[in-house]
């Protein structure tokens, strides 16, 4: 978008809404960001062996209840953010809403388990590597978000970046989800969101040149 059709578009009064991506380029690039992503896990990692058996668990289900909710207002606030003069003010809420809820979640599992079984709940198996994995599979999902973004007119660009990050990042937990052994509450809700905040730091660093227009 260039700088004289945003000029224009504010000129016209508060009620027009800034350019739209075409849905094809959109859905082409969300396809590949999401495919990528796939594809690295499945070569790199596999997928769970006994994922069928997690399946029936209810902590399987609250775990991907959480990153889908992190990734639904991932994409949510990236694109009221690429959009000037759109309100964000509900959005530090969306967000905080389901980190509470698995906070909550990992507390009481924590307390009514046998101390000796509390760390284990907390640093799993997995914790040394998780969030690194997280990250590298968000980065075509990130690369995606970025473009789409960059087709729009995000004016707030350090906190738009931070927000192309923090959505690839959640959605690359939903793709880690189906390789990743972790169900416990405690385990989910920490790590996980470790591994999101990398790929949204990433984003606070590199908007205002990446996002630039």
């Amino acid at each position: 978008m260039k700088t004289d059709d945003l000029i224009n578009m504010l000129a016209s009064g508060p009620d027009v809404s800034a350019p739209a991506m075409p849905v094809q380029r959109f859905v082409l690039l969300v396809s590949f960001g999401f495919l990528a992503s796939i594809g690295m896990m499945l070569t790199f990692l596999g997928m769970r062996p006994n994922l069928n058996e997690l399946i029936m668990m209810p902590a399987f289900w609250i775990k991907i209840a959480f990153v889908v909710c992190l990734a639904a207002v991932g994409w949510v606030a990236s694109a009221r953010l690429s959009t000037p003069g759109t309100r964000i003010t509900m959005l530090p809420l969306l967000i905080a809403l389901p980190v509470l809820l698995i906070w909550i979640v990992g507390a009481i599992s924590l307390m009514h388990a046998a101390p000796g079984e509390r760390a284990q709940l907390f640093w799993g198996q997995t914790w040394r590597y998780c969030p690194f994995l997280i990250a590298l599979l968000s980065m075509p999902l990130f690369v995606a978000v970025l473009k789409i973004m960059r087709n729009l007119a995000p004016v707030r660009l350090r906190l738009a970046g931070a927000t192309a990050g923090f959505a690839a990042g959640a959605a690359a937990t939903m793709v880690y989800s189906l390789h990743c052994p972790e169900i416990a509450a405690p385990f989910v809700g920490f790590w996980y969101l470790v591994g999101i905040m990398i790929p949204t730091v990433i984003g606070v660093l590199i908007g205002p040149r990446v996002l630039r227009w």
